[in-house]
């Protein structure tokens, strides 16, 4: 398969759902001697671009680990920066549903972000809940350790009021509680900027994905790295512990 010049696996060989920890925006910045925040910038608009390539090339899902748990200990006019960032990022997500079908969900603890942050991503989320094209998942205020200890209380809330047995509980009940619930779970996690961990993003959906590290900063990431990625997931061979 060939698009714009740009090789690509069969379809029958593309991953269905990918993950992306944007990683790098920072230490871009730096090397072009900006403030960090035009890094965060620039990562944004690479975030936008690759939906788009992500949606023409025919992956279902895309999930990008925007702000974890652990970002807040950043200094606070970063943080500030970034959150002024996913409120203009909104707008353009909004726009982008309406134009492109696409279904768009927020992963993590909406609770201590301000209020109108709060307000504008329910409302894009509900927005574009009936759309049938790309499911975007963007991670804000997310950890993945977090998200299973949610998972866990609710289960036990559940059991308390005796509506489960806890000796019942499975590992699809469980997974029903995530907040990617419906939704496969990832088959490529990709990592840019040259780190090699999962930083705390997909830990139970990710148990069977493949990884692909890469060393370029998230800002220069395009869709010739895309391909790089995928043709490396195509050449693996993926057993689920069988033979």
């Amino acid at each position: 398969m060939e698009q714009q010049g740009i090789s690509l696996p069969a379809q029958e060989f593309l991953p269905r759902h990918v993950g992306i920890i944007m990683d790098g925006n920072g230490r871009w910045a730096q090397k072009q001697g900006l403030p960090r925040s035009a890094g965060h910038k620039k990562g944004a608009e690479v975030f936008e671009q690759i939906v788009k390539d992500c949606d023409e090339i025919g992956i279902k899902v895309v999930t990008a680990y925007a702000f974890s748990t652990e970002n807040w200990k950043r200094p606070q006019a970063e943080v500030e920066a970034i959150m002024n960032l996913l409120r203009s990022y909104l707008k353009r997500l909004d726009a982008m549903q309406k134009k492109d079908n696409g279904r768009i969900r927020f992963l993590g603890d909406k609770t201590p972000l301000d209020a109108d942050l709060r307000r504008m991503m329910e409302e894009v989320e509900a927005a574009s809940a009936n759309n049938s094209g790309i499911e975007i998942n963007i991670a804000v205020n997310y950890g993945g350790r977090a998200e299973l200890v949610r998972a866990a209380q609710t289960l036990a809330r559940q059991a308390m009021a005796g509506e489960i047995v806890p000796g019942d509980i499975t590992e699809e009940m469980l997974s029903d509680r995530l907040y990617t619930h419906g939704q496969p779970d990832p088959d490529l996690i990709i990592r840019p900027s040259g780190e090699e961990r999962l930083s705390n993003f997909l830990v139970w959906q990710s148990a069977y994905a493949e990884f692909v590290f890469m060393d370029v900063l998230w800002p220069d990431f395009n869709k010739e790295h895309l391909a790089e990625a995928l043709w490396e997931y195509a050449r693996r061979n993926r057993r689920f512990g069988g033979v």
